[in-house]
């Protein structure tokens, strides 16, 4: 299992962010020491966890919108379901997922120690109006015909070369829909008393992302254990129009948008999302509709790590372009609230993949459960 699963390994970036292998918990969350794994997802007797799943009802909820949206999905991974249901209502004990037929495999993290990162996304709302006019300046596209090649990169967009038969709508902030961008989809407020136009994701301009946050790291603007969204907004809050605009440019990439009347938030797999019940992985490790155990660090309302945890059970429903290896990008819900959480979280825990134990020499992912199609998502990559 090791060799095959080689490739998928997290070097590079993750690895500096993590102070070698402290057992002691530090302001990103707990190091720790439980020992070495050799393999990027480890079949374990049981979890080393304390404590039990607190959002069951967040998770039948999110397994309930799979089997009424993904009929393939869902029969894929329903032996699996069915046996994590029975597990919570029998009280969700770790120490007894093997009585309910699961078994575990624990992620090894960006450091072999089970130190698995865990950031935030959310789903914006936006002022807009429908056309041009006082301080909505700012346009929100549509996906263009691509023909041959790239389209233009975001400053170039930014410059007009689009043309206004793409607009959707016009914002009154070039930042809101930079967020709104990266998150991948929003709601739209046109102001007229009339329900929110949900903005889903409509593709992308073939641009590599890069990482603003990053950028303002590399600049000395922003210190990089500062760093989240609000630390962004704020940068931008104090810049002018023409320095914030200079900055996200530093992104060539763009995400387009399809309008639609009373729909749901969804993910890259079509499947309405539960706040706090779904995440963005990456699905070249882990396919979507895998159930997942999470062992999540507690922030405070400034974004500290309280030094507590809380044990969640989710489900793997959509990516992004930043989300790679042992790394979750956690579904926060909709609007500002749900936006402040989102923009604290780059921290660490840990996670095991639960699965309907299988037949003798199984493995754990078929190839076919991997395909599936992707959106960009992340705001801060360090």
């Amino acid at each position: 299992m090791k060799g095959h699963w080689a490739k998928y390994l997290v070097t590079g970036a993750l690895m500096a962010l993590l102070v070698g292998c402290s057992s002691k918990p530090t302001d990103r969350g707990q190091q720790y020491k439980d020992g070495k794994l050799d393999q990027p997802l480890a079949l374990v007797n049981q979890p080393n966890a304390k404590g039990r799943p607190v959002n069951g009802k967040d998770f039948a909820d999110q397994v309930s919108q799979i089997r009424s949206t993904s009929s393939g999905m869902y029969s894929r991974q329903s032996g699996t379901y069915s046996a994590i249901q029975s597990w919570l209502m029998a009280g969700g004990d770790t120490r007894q997922l093997r009585q309910f037929g699961l078994d575990a495999y624990q992620m090894e993290g960006a450091d072999n120690y089970g130190n698995v990162q865990f950031t935030g996304y959310y789903t914006p709302v936006v002022q807009a109006r429908y056309t041009r006019q006082g301080e909505f300046q700012y346009p929100l596209y549509r996906m263009p015909p691509r023909g041959k090649g790239k389209l233009p990169s975001r400053a170039q967009i930014y410059s007009g070369a689009l043309g206004d038969r793409y607009i959707a709508a016009w914002s009154n902030s070039l930042m809101d829909n930079f967020i709104m961008d990266v998150q991948g989809s929003g709601y739209v407020d046109f102001g007229d008393g009339r329900p929110l136009m949900f903005f889903g994701y409509g593709g992308k301009n073939g641009h590599a992302y890069r990482s603003i946050g990053k950028v303002l790291i590399d600049r000395g603007e922003v210190k990089r254990e500062d760093m989240s969204m609000q630390a962004i907004r704020q940068w931008g809050e104090n810049h002018s129009p023409e320095q914030v605009r200079e900055l996200l440019e530093q992104n060539p990439s763009f995400v387009f948008f399809k309008p639609e009347n009373f729909a749901p938030v969804r993910g890259a797999s079509a499947v309405p999302l539960i706040a706090k019940a779904s995440v963005a992985a990456d699905r070249s490790l882990i396919p979507p509709g895998t159930a997942l155990l999470a062992e999540i660090p507690l922030l405070d309302n400034n974004g500290k790590f309280t030094g507590k945890y809380e044990m969640r059970m989710m489900v793997s429903l959509d990516v992004g372009g930043a989300i790679k290896g042992q790394h979750f990008d956690m579904y926060q819900g909709i609007g500002p609230e749900a936006g402040h959480m989102a923009g604290w979280y780059n921290h660490y825990g840990r996670v095991w993949v639960l699965k309907a134990a299988p037949g003798t020499g199984m493995p754990l992912f078929s190839s076919a459960s991997t395909q599936n199609r992707t959106q960009g998502s992340l705001l801060v990559s360090q």
